[in-house]
């Protein structure tokens, strides 16, 4: 196995306010650069001199990351690149994700007259990073901060709904599922080549909130199984 290797000079990005949340965001756009093989190796150590912080900060963000399932920790050989999901993983989270996510759509159209201007906005950014996903992509290989950035944006639209639930138990379980999803997306590549797609799909969910909650539910099971399409498709490639 290869040790995974820090770029440089990361340190002088560092900010001390919020040290724990930044050594958090280094590590993540580390696992989601396309340089990073599955099964190297995270040196706490080489990691903290790397980024010129203690030790502490890098610790914690590897114990945030093995819950989003992006690292593993083997006993006495501490921290190494999670492995890709198997097959059965992905369809396993995409179910989970149409009996939480339908369920809390439904659930939240009871709130639609406070949830839905929220989501136009939520939308409207979306629209506005797919525009600069779509130019960068055009001039070669997309920045990995701007995947990140885009990935939070798509995300927000469904942490909206789950908000929008006004249920506390529902939203400690979105935290898992997005967990997973950003683990999916690192896995199949997959998640900004069907941007133009996830805005249309998430336009139809906001439009269908006028019509009830069946039909928002609705709306989000059909965006999830299309997703899950897409994420297939990718995998194969």
């Amino acid at each position: 196995m290869v040790d995974a290797v820090f770029p440089l000079g990361a340190s002088s990005s560092l900010e001390r306010r919020g040290l724990r949340d930044r050594v958090y965001e280094l590590v993540l756009d580390m696992l989601l650069s396309s340089g990073i093989e599955p099964g190297a190796r995270l040196s706490i150590d080489a990691i903290a001199r790397d980024l010129d912080v203690s030790p502490t900060p890098v610790r914690e963000a590897l114990v945030q990351l093995e819950r989003t399932g992006l690292v593993t920790r083997v006993t006495h050989k501490g921290y190494r690149v999670a492995p890709p999901l198997a097959d059965d993983q992905l369809e396993s989270l995409f179910d989970a994700r149409i009996v939480l996510e339908s369920g809390a759509t439904a659930l939240a159209a009871a709130q639609a007259d406070d949830l839905v201007p929220a989501l136009e906005v939520a939308l409207a950014r979306h629209v506005e990073m797919t525009a600069r996903v779509r130019a960068s992509a055009s001039t070669g290989e997309i920045p990995v901060a701007l995947l990140r950035e885009y990935f939070a944006v798509d995300w927000n639209f469904h942490h909206l709904i789950f908000e929008g639930t006004r249920n506390p138990f529902l939203l400690d379980m979105s935290e898992g599922i997005s967990t997973r999803v950003h683990r999916m997306r690192q896995t199949v590549e997959t998640g900004v080549t069907d941007a133009d797609q996830a805005v249309v799909e998430h336009r139809a969910i906001l439009d269908a909130f006028s019509e009830g909650p069946e039909a928002a539910a609705a709306a989000m099971r059909s965006h999830i199984e299309l997703v899950r399409m897409r994420a297939r498709s990718d995998a194969e490639h």
